[in-house]
């Protein structure tokens, strides 16, 4: 019996996550996330669990926040705007940090596979390199960048990466592509929120 394609086996993809007026259902939002997190278990090297447990841990943050606030944090924005008015200090507002890393993390893993996919010939350390110097890098300190620049050279070979996402290929990569997609929206959709309403930057 052939393996489940990856897609076959996620509870919820970005695609599924509501985006209405009043913003992005972060219910949705970290369950897409968690998914996304499965990802990197494909890559089938350790060097990753760094990034895995830094998204991990910070959905954990914005998952425990709207626990505590089921009404006011329905949406990312909703829950950026409150944890605003509850805490003046930006330092203590410690779940809209977690969530702009996230969010990082996130820009991260998305241009990675974008860069990928856009450049049929690249090997995924070269792409998820580009892709963490297009993002991540500028916020990182020098005891944490090599960690990630190790990381990438234990990225898998691309076609070892495709192939675990399940077969037929033509059925999967649309998948992808659609997958991928709605969270590049769902990004540039936070970075203008976090621009204007003065959060920090993606």
């Amino acid at each position: 019996m052939p393996e489940p394609q990856f897609f076959e086996t996620i509870t919820k993809s970005y695609v599924d996550v509501p985006i209405t007026e009043a913003g992005v259902d972060t219910a949705a939002f970290c369950e897409a996330s968690e998914n996304l997190v499965k990802i990197f278990g494909l890559f089938g090297n350790p060097a990753f669990t760094v990034v895995q447990n830094d998204l991990t841990g910070n959905i954990g943050k914005v998952r425990a926040y709207l626990a505590a606030n089921p009404e006011s944090a329905q949406t990312l924005e909703s829950l950026l705007a409150h944890d605003k008015a509850s805490h003046p200090n930006p330092k203590d507002r410690t779940t809209s940090s977690g969530l702009m890393w996230l969010l990082r993390g996130l820009k991260f893993t998305a241009l990675g596979l974008r860069i990928n996919l856009s450049n049929p010939n690249e090997e995924f350390s070269a792409s998820f390199t580009k892709g963490y110097e297009q993002s991540l890098k500028k916020f990182h300190g020098m005891m944490v960048r090599p960690i990630f620049y190790l990381a990438m050279k234990a990225c898998p070979y691309r076609a070892t990466f495709y192939d675990k996402l399940g077969h037929p290929t033509e059925v999967v990569m649309p998948k992808l592509e659609e997958w991928l997609a709605a969270l590049e929206e769902i990004i540039k959709k936070e970075e203008g929120v976090f621009k204007a309403g003065g959060y920090g930057e993606i």
